[in-house]
């Protein structure tokens, strides 16, 4: 449990705003995350590395010489925005380009890919690696669906270390994208960890056993077998590391990194323990360790759990192993600090936005925009603790969370844009724009999406009629589809927004009213949202865990549902004004 909290909610912003008072000799805020005190030399490209927070170091304490440039923070285990991304990029971007590692989930993916398409389309070379070294979420032949965990050490260090040398971005990213193959982690858990504010852990292990295979987000493991003693732990996790040699890499003999890693509970300690005995495995196996790292490197709150990471190592993956760095986190090694001047803090930097002229029609109809985001706002409220226990069942827990960020700051938007007399398309469009930035995660890049694709059809020129507002519903379900890449039957919210959709235009075309349609759209929505629960996931981050979520509906299809139906009470409310 979190015993240092104000609210929930901020909990990522107010912890990130402490680091870097803490750490003011090194890092800096800027919009989205933190970056290095000191300019990225010219010529040198800039690693810019992030996720979502609660992993510490990962991914801020390992901003600094040797290792990132920038990182990108996301909200309590939810990806950054696109747009946190790409603005700790252009604050840390030299003429050299930039690099984006992150861990392989989804979120991550779509916002990072996102934020890699913004950038090259502004001048800006992109190149990005995924960190997948768990060999637990995927098999082996589906290595690119695997997630990062502790492996991030890893492939971070060796990116910053081709930096430093100098190396172009092709150059960055091949050796970058060498290391990440030739690295494998295991890990257990020994309990769950619990999301600020939260009354409950996300998961549990019975008393005795170990689960098997978690992820730092606190995602369940694989299998829960009994718990054993330091050696045969050592055992289980030496024997499966090794069984994932890389292809190319020789079963005889060979130098490798190896990274205990403690996930919050455990200690130092238990930690050196483990480590000895992997040792012995190792040297008895013909292999030779190099540096080993034992500590804390990818955390998950207050988990008990620790984590073995393997990188076999080739001549320049040892020099990169093997280099010097200073960050608020890691630190080894002599580091030359350049005497760059110091940067002034862009936290203060904000999003001009002028808001365009509208007709007296249009902005009255984003006065309605407005108190439909409110409606959602008041409902994801009240239901967010029910939506993170759902999404804990099989997923990360952080749903709820984000899901109140991302309506909170929805509302916020569309409240300004309106007092400023936007009219409907533009109120969408702010509204879905701060939706994205302060949620975060795969659903707050949809959520986001979806707004401002209905903003962009509506626009600002008239007030919407039942049909243009359908027609914007359809266009949103075929965005958010052709960027998440999710079909109905996948588990996700667009099991409840397809006919949600389909619904609202069928009716629309009968002839019936806004609100009547809208409302017998969003009982198809609740209705597909609850069907949910006898499917089995097929994307994100529930998908290793299939049968656990058997019988639980998916959470992002119940927000859906829940959001749309309180809009449909607010669209009755103002007709009865009207009439």
């Amino acid at each position: 449990m979190s015993y240092v909290l104000n609210e929930s909610a901020m909990f990522a912003d107010e912890s990130a705003d402490g680091f870097v008072a803490a750490h003011r000799n090194l890092v800096r805020r800027v919009r989205g995350g933190v970056a290095r005190a000191t300019a990225t030399p010219p010529g040198q490209v800039a690693v810019v590395i992030g996720g979502g927070s609660g992993h510490y170091p990962a991914f801020a304490g390992l901003v600094g010489p040797g290792i990132a440039h920038g990182a990108a923070m996301g909200n309590v285990f939810a990806s950054p925005s696109a747009r946190q991304v790409v603005a700790v990029a252009r604050a840390v971007a030299s003429d050299a380009g930039v690099l984006l590692a992150y861990g392989n989930y989804a979120g991550d993916a779509l916002n990072f890919d996102q934020a890699q398409d913004q950038l090259r389309s502004e001048g800006i070379p992109c190149e990005t690696v995924r960190v997948t070294d768990d060999i637990c979420s995927a098999p082996a032949h589906e290595q690119e669906k695997r997630r990062g965990i502790a492996g991030d050490l890893v492939v971070f260090r060796t990116a910053g270390w081709a930096a430093e040398q100098g190396f172009d971005l092709e150059s960055v990213a091949g050796l970058t994208a060498r290391a990440n193959q030739r690295t494998r982690s295991v890990g257990v858990a020994f309990s769950g960890c619990t999301l600020p504010g939260a009354p409950e852990p996300l998961f549990t292990v019975p008393a005795g056993m170990m689960a098997v295979g978690m992820g730092i987000h606190g995602e369940p493991g694989i299998e829960t077998v009994p718990m054993s003693s330091a050696r045969e732990l050592a055992e289980l996790l030496t024997a499966r590391v090794l069984a994932e040699r890389p292809e190319g890499v020789s079963a005889e003999g060979g130098r490798i990194g190896v990274i205990i890693n403690g996930l919050g509970s455990v200690k130092s300690e238990e930690l050196f323990l483990l480590y000895g005995a992997v040792a012995s495995l190792m040297q008895g196996a013909g292999l030779t360790i190099v540096d080993p790292e034992v500590g804390e490197y990818a955390t998950s709150f207050e988990m008990a759990g620790l984590s073995l990471t393997v990188v076999w190592l080739d001549d320049e993956l040892e020099r990169a192993w093997r280099s010097p760095a200073y960050t608020p986190a890691f630190r080894k090694g002599a580091v030359h600090v350049a005497e760059t001047p110091l940067i002034a803090s862009e936290e203060g930097e904000a999003d001009v936005c002028a808001i365009v002229a509208a007709s007296g029609e249009s902005s009255a109809a984003g006065v309605r925009v407005l108190k439909a985001l409110d409606s959602i706002r008041q409902v994801i409220d009240r239901e967010a603790d029910e939506l993170g226990r759902l999404d804990a069942i099989a997923g990360d827990g952080d749903h709820g969370i984000g899901m109140r960020r991302g309506a909170r700051a929805a509302a916020a938007a569309a409240t300004a844009a309106s007092a400023a007399g936007a009219g409907a398309g533009t109120v969408l469009i702010q509204a879905g724009e701060a939706w994205a930035d302060k949620a975060g995660g795969t659903s707050g890049a949809l959520w986001g999406l979806g707004l401002r694709t209905m903003g962009e059809h509506i626009g600002d020129a008239e007030a919407p009629d039942a049909a243009a507002v359908a027609q914007a519903v359809a266009e949103a379900r075929a965005a958010v589809q052709r960027t998440g890449k999710a079909q109905v039957g996948d588990k996700t919210l667009v099991d409840a927004l397809v006919p949600f959709s389909e619904r609202l235009t069928g009716l629309v075309s009968d002839g019936q009213e806004l609100a009547t349609a809208w409302t017998a759209a969003a009982a198809a929505a609740t209705g597909a949202a609850a069907a949910t629960a006898d499917l089995l996931p097929r994307l994100g981050r529930a998908r290793p865990h299939m049968e656990k979520s058997l019988g639980t509906p998916d959470p992002g299809a119940v927000s859906f549902a829940l959001a749309v139906t309180a809009v449909g009470g607010a669209l009755y409310e103002h007709e009865l004004k009207e009439n």
